[in-house]
């Protein structure tokens, strides 16, 4: 039987245990997106924490993709030296770690990126501001940009890259019907609005070749009237099953689906952890390709469950790791109390305060006179 501290592999890469670090924008990095001391060092307590595999924050491959302020970026040749420091130290650790792929699309920023945001298709309904429609020169252009990440990837020293197409990023947007409305090629029927994230995939596999491995972040579900759904999502998954996917995360949610999006609230107790088992259990059925299941997972009893029913693979947290980054070693070394994390995203509003990412409930119980 699958145990959670086993030694496992994922395209030739060893990973020490099941436990992965989802991909969390820590605003930590330079404006220009390069990576800092202060980043290196957040790294650098989640491998020693004994995190099997760190899924670093999403890395903006274009600098019209960027999300969000002091986000990590991949876009240039200029910033792979800070991040081989990043990788370095992860390595001396011990830790594994991949770089996130991303690009925002839609809901890139235009006041950091000084334009217009891309998207599939420019819904006025959804913005107060300008969006501009994809042509199939940008979708081309945006493709060449992942693959030449992952290259920057690669010669950084990662042992892998994952691909953003969740949460309502730029890949996210061409999956959901709700916010692709097109009516060429990348549009209507699933199979077309997988089309872009399937090509990015291609260019990233060309740029990196096959023993490289290359996983994907894909929402289950936008939960959301008009989004998609799990039947449309478990044909992506198939499809880049045959594609050769070497892992896919599953996640979901869209940023304006507020109570059923992937950072949800008030997870206190053991029933409300893992809030996308059953989308898991969909694609289970399915596929065999290794997933990776995110989204309240707080205990690890309830983790060792979704190994122990095969509804998962391997188990991805963020929050928890915000407070504790040495969680898997205390459950590896018998103390079995589930997260201290108390899911309340006071956390998240600090990275968007401009205050890099931290456990803000934790410092107020330390009595820091800061907060």
């Amino acid at each position: 039987m699958a145990t959670l501290f086993e030694e496992t592999q994922i395209n030739g890469m060893t990973l020490s245990n099941r436990f992965v670090r989802s991909a969390t924008w820590s605003g930590m990095a330079t404006k220009e997106g390069a990576c800092t001391p202060q980043l290196v060092n957040l790294m650098t307590d989640l491998a020693q924490g004994g995190v099997g595999l760190i899924v670093t924050g999403h890395a903006y491959v274009r600098q019209d993709g960027q999300a969000g302020a002091n986000q990590l970026g991949a876009y240039s040749d200029e910033l792979v030296p800070g991040l081989q420091d990043m990788v370095q130290m992860v390595h001396d650790h011990g830790g594994k770690i991949v770089l996130q792929l991303s690009h925002a699309g839609f809901f890139a920023n235009a006041k950091l990126t000084g334009k217009i945001p891309l998207a599939p298709s420019a819904i006025k309904e959804l913005a107060k501001t300008p969006r501009r429609e994809m042509t199939r020169q940008d979708i081309q252009e945006v493709r060449e940009a992942f693959g030449d990440a992952a290259v920057r990837a690669g010669e950084a020293g990662f042992d892998g890259v994952q691909i953003h197409a969740a949460h309502g990023y730029l890949l996210s947007q061409f999956l959901s019907p709700l916010l692709n409305h097109r009516s060429d090629a990348y549009g209507g029927a699933i199979g077309n609005r997988a089309r872009a994230l399937c090509e990015v995939f291609q260019a990233v596999r060309g740029a990196v070749g096959r023993d490289y491995p290359v996983l994907v972040k894909m929402n289950s579900g936008d939960f959301m009237d008009g989004g998609l759904v799990v039947e449309d999502s478990v044909q992506v998954g198939r499809m880049l099953e045959e594609e050769g996917i070497d892992a896919i995360e599953l996640s979901g949610g869209l940023p304006m689906a507020r109570e059923s999006g992937s950072i949800r609230m008030g997870i206190i107790s053991e029933d409300r952890e893992a809030y996308f088992k059953e989308e898991a259990r969909a694609y289970k059925k399915v596929l065999s390709v290794p997933l990776i299941l995110v989204g309240g997972i707080r205990s690890l009893q309830a983790a060792e469950r979704l190994v122990a029913e095969g509804v998962a693979d391997y188990l991805s947290m963020s929050r928890p790791f915000i407070r504790e980054p040495n969680l898997v070693n205390r459950w590896r070394t018998g103390d079995r109390r589930k997260s201290t994390c108390i899911s309340e995203n006071s956390c998240l509003a600090a990275v968007r305060e401009g205050e890099g990412i931290y456990c803000v409930t934790e410092q107020k119980q330390k009595g820091n006179p800061q907060l």
